[in-house]
């Protein structure tokens, strides 16, 4: 069976990549020529639109950066949706619930089964198929696409059968990493403003209390060697913290501390520009600190 891959990024690119080492045939698309060049070069198929990789394959996974994105993918003139092939989608973008809903509405009037799948662990875990992915959608859909969401995922959670669904629980988790992210940069700038070494304070926190995905991974990946190369733009978090929002107000609950998070972010995308790596937040607050350098000296 051959896979189609819609969005060949970081972590579109690094699930084809994972498919690809363990001999099974992708098809992929991107807009990026180089992104392209690099899908081919490890052996995929490359196709010429979304609609061309879902005349190929019976499996979509689509894995976009933004609603406009996904919905082009899906029902643009070149869209995914017009294939010949495709039987079942896989949506795996961080999108929101009601454009999750929106989009397997009009597949699901063509036939085509959905699945709100989005996924979690960033593109060095998505290369190694160990990431986590959250699963709503009908359980013969579900059925379908989960030999190939257990080649890419470590941990496999289905919360339901209603689109829509999975994007709650994958936009409560955002939330928690961004927030744990901007904090992490915070405390850590300011203990180095006190004289204190970056390195030695995140081995504290990390035999501590305060260990969280950023001063796991992101720090020590990306931050402390001053290579600012994590692999996710800052857009991403300002799109996913606005999302929440959206979600927090259809729920009618104050959101105090996603406002604030939410609110940072946009400034530091408004400074950095919205394309930067997300690592390079923290040189918002080496600024603020003085020219501080959290990390290893440039």
């Amino acid at each position: 069976m051959t896979i189609g891959i819609i969005g060949l990024g970081g972590m579109g690119g690094g699930m084809a990549a994972r498919l690809l080492g363990l001999g099974r045939s992708v098809t992929g698309y991107d807009i990026s020529a180089e992104r392209m060049a690099a899908f081919t070069a490890l052996g995929g198929e490359p196709a010429t639109s979304a609609r061309d990789v879902a005349d190929r394959a019976n499996l979509a996974i689509a894995c976009l950066p933004s609603e406009a994105a996904s919905f082009a993918a899906a029902f643009g003139a070149d869209g995914a949706a017009g294939g010949s092939a495709l039987r079942t989608y896989v949506e795996m973008s961080t999108l929101g619930k009601e454009a999750m809903e929106h989009i397997a509405g009009k597949l699901h009037a063509s036939g085509i089964g959905f699945l709100d799948a989005p996924i979690s662990g960033g593109p060095k875990r998505a290369h190694q198929g160990t990431l986590t992915a959250i699963v709503a959608g009908r359980p013969d859909t579900r059925a379908t696409a989960m030999d190939t969401l257990n080649l890419l995922a470590e941990h496999v959670f289905e919360v339901g059968d209603v689109p829509g669904q999975a994007q709650v629980v994958k936009l409560v988790n955002n939330m928690l990493s961004i927030t744990a992210f901007v904090a992490s940069c915070e405390a850590v700038s300011i203990g180095v403003k006190a004289g204190l070494d970056a390195r030695t304070m995140i081995d504290v926190i990390n035999a501590s209390t305060g260990r969280n995905s950023a001063t796991v991974d992101k720090f020590p990946a990306a931050i402390l060697p001053r290579t600012f190369k994590y692999g996710g733009p800052l857009s991403i978090g300002v799109k996913d913290s606005q999302l929440f929002l959206k979600l927090a107000r259809s729920t009618q609950m104050p959101a105090f501390v996603g406002s604030t998070v939410a609110n940072l972010f946009a400034l530091v995308a408004d400074q950095l520009g919205p394309e930067a790596d997300y690592s390079n937040t923290i040189k918002v607050f080496e600024a603020w600190g003085g020219g501080i350098v959290v990390g290893d000296a440039e």
